[in-house]
């Protein structure tokens, strides 16, 4: 597939464009920044600018593009992850502004263009817990598609505009637009430098529901997406298996979850952010779990 790719040279999207390369599809990625990494093409555009946006869906991929003299190719889906990736970078107002009317401008330009597969970075942080001011209990466990997200902070909030917006562009066009709730992503080199104090101080994850999303499985989760037709407007919950601490799921809640009612059975070491449906519906199987890369 011809992708074009918002945000690539962010902290998850340097790793799923190459996982996407590596399943033969040709990004182009545009962003603020340019990812130096081989097969990349790069396009400097500013999100909240309409105009950019569709001329960045116009736009040729490279050079070699001019080579048959039959015009643009058309790109086959857009990923869009560039956003102000969480609170206290920019001001409130800013984040929100970004965020919201960035992700209209790319929905907008790629639903009109005929473009009809579109993946959006949505996030934990619409469950409500992690920015929230204060300790917050969730309101039941684990947390699923379906929880009534109710964030107050202008990162989750945009976060949940953004899904009504994708909702609405499905509605309205009949594509596939699928958002993505994606957990605390975790690259390569951060296993040995920050999982041995997930394991001395679990209740440093109580804000992330202790779950995180290693940057290649999220690459697997985006191609999944890509290759899945039919669904319209869907929520899928990022994250992988287990939880990322080495404390079994029924210790995690005798420990910090008292009280909280938990709405089905549980596997042992079953993650509370939970990842049921992109298992069952576009058939994720995790390849980078911790315990691959960490000693317990």
């Amino acid at each position: 597939m011809r992708i074009l790719f918002t945000g690539g040279s962010g902290k998850a999207g340097r790793h799923v464009i190459p996982y996407l390369l590596s399943q033969g599809h040709r990004v182009l990625n545009v962003d603020l920044t340019p990812l130096d990494h081989p097969g990349v093409d790069n396009l400097t555009a500013d999100i909240t600018d309409s105009g950019q946006m569709f001329n960045a869906l116009t736009a040729y991929a490279g050079f070699d593009e001019l080579e048959p003299g039959t015009g643009t190719p058309t790109f086959d889906a857009v990923v869009h992850f560039a956003a102000i990736p969480r609170i206290l970078i920019a001001p409130d107002n800013e984040t929100f502004r970004v965020n919201t009317i960035g992700t209209y401008n790319v929905i907008e330009a790629a639903v009109k263009l005929g473009i009809r597969k579109v993946v959006v970075a949505s996030s934990e942080t619409t469950y409500g817990i992690c920015f929230a001011d204060g300790p917050r209990a969730p309101k039941s466990l684990p947390l699923e598609e379906d929880y009534d997200i109710d964030p107050m902070d202008s990162y989750g909030l945009s976060k949940v505009v953004n899904e009504a917006t994708a909702r609405a562009f499905a509605l309205r066009s009949g594509a596939d637009i699928y958002a993505l709730r994606i957990g605390n992503v975790i690259e390569p080199h951060e296993y040995e430098t920050l999982f041995s104090g997930f394991f001395a101080e679990p209740e440093v994850r109580l804000r992330n529901a202790f779950c995180y999303i290693d940057a290649r499985d999220l690459g697997q989760i985006v191609d999944l997406c890509l290759k899945k037709d039919g669904l319209g407007f869907q929520v899928f919950n990022a994250g992988n298996d287990d939880t990322s601490v080495n404390l079994t799921t029924q210790e995690i809640l005798d420990r910090f979850y008292k009280g909280v009612p938990v709405t089905r059975d549980l596997g042992p070491r079953e993650a509370l952010f939970s990842n049921r449906k992109i298992r069952e519906v576009l058939g994720f199987r995790e390849e980078h779990p911790w315990s691959r890369y960490v000693k317990a």
